[in-house]
C-alpha cells in the first residue's frame, strides 16, 4: 500500500518553530532519498530539503540554517525540524521520495502558516 501522511503543520508567529512528521509506506521509503517539498495555491511544488538513505543531505538556500531534516529508518519517518520560520516559509508541505516520479502519489499535506 502506498501511503505518505504529513502532519504537525500549524500556525505560528514569526520567529518561532514548528516539527512536521512523514509517515511513509515502505514501498515509498525503503533504500530511497527522502525530501520535504513545499507549495502555495497556484505555484509549482518547490524543493526544501532531501535526506539520502545513507544520511547525505540537501537544504535549499532559503532554509540553510533553519531547518533541519532526518529520518527514521526504523519507523519509516521523516522529519522537518523548522525553526526562526518566516512568513514567507508559509506554504503546504509535503514530504515523497527524491527525486519524486512524474505522475507519482502525494499524501494531503500539512499547513504552516507563518504571521507576522
Amino acid at each position: 500500500q502506498v501511503q505518505l501522511v504529513e502532519s504537525g503543520g500549524g500556525l505560528v508567529q514569526a520567529g518561532g518553530s514548528l516539527r512536521l512528521s512523514c509517515a511513509a509506506s515502505a514501498s515509498i521509503f525503503s533504500g530511497n532519498a527522502m525530501g520535504w517539498y513545499r507549495q502555495a495555491p497556484g505555484k509549482q511544488r518547490e524543493l526544501v530539503a532531501f535526506i539520502g538513505s545513507g544520511g547525505n543531505i540537501y537544504y535549499a538556500d532559503s532554509v540553510k540554517g533553519r531547518f533541519t531534516i532526518s529520518r527514521d529508518n526504523a519507523k519509516n519517518m521523516v522529519y522537518l525540524q523548522m525553526n526562526s520560520l518566516k512568513p514567507d516559509d508559509t506554504f503546504v508541505y509535503y514530504c515523497n521520495r527524491y527525486p519524486t516520479i512524474p505522475y507519482g502519489y502525494w499524501g494531503q499535506g500539512t499547513q504552516v502558516t507563518v504571521s507576522s
